[in-house]
């Protein structure tokens, strides 16, 4: 099984994301099959890429991330738009993901109660980000790179969340097909908090 650990989109960030990838993509033809964009039904918020696992490895899998717990909800704000490495020389064309500490100690937390299970810590430095679309080649970005340019630092939502998803990836000739193993609560919601007082 290929898995990972992510947090999911709520729908309004979904269509927010729709309406900036029918912006940009107009601007993106000359650049042909060296883009490929991402289905923004398909896109998550991923805290560890597990890749592939034994299906024996799973039930230990989420014996540890069910054990993972917060003070409070993490808050994120998805907002504007992005290059990695830079701009210059693109490889992802990513949405912005601004979040307090919250959500860094979360995907530590994750690294944390899986390196036991023989699952590798990420080495890179966490940084998170939606990916809309992903570049082999750097031929014809300008026009793309102006409209990024344009839309600045568009708003695309916020949210809260208390739980978090260990995630299938199937590949498939058409796209990755996506589907929830499990959901893990890791804090008391403010809602479900104020409910609990009454």
């Amino acid at each position: 099984m290929r898995l990972f650990v992510a947090l999911e989109l709520p729908p309004a960030v979904r269509a927010a994301l729709g309406e900036v990838s029918s912006r940009l993509r107009p601007r993106a033809a000359a650049a042909g099959r060296g883009l490929r964009w991402t289905d923004p039904a398909g896109i998550h918020l991923t805290l560890k890429f597990l890749g592939e696992i034994e299906a024996a490895a799973v039930e230990a899998i989420r014996g540890a991330l069910a054990g993972i717990r917060a003070g409070n909800p993490v808050e994120v704000a998805f907002r504007g738009l992005g290059w990695f490495p830079n701009a210059r020389h693109p490889r992802v064309l990513w949405a912005g993901v601004e979040a307090g500490n919250g959500l860094a100690e979360l995907a530590g937390e994750i690294e944390r109660v899986l390196e036991p299970l023989g699952i590798a810590r990420e080495t890179r430095k966490f940084e998170p980000h939606l990916t809309l679309a992903r570049i082999k080649s750097e031929e014809g970005l300008d026009e793309l790179r102006r409209e990024a340019e344009r839309l600045g630092a568009p708003e695309l939502g916020r949210a809260a969340y208390s739980e978090f998803d260990l995630m299938e990836s199937r590949l498939r000739p058409q796209g990755a097909v996506y589907t929830r193993v499990e959901r893990f609560l890791f804090a008391v919601s403010v809602a479900a908090g104020r409910a609990e007082e009454r």
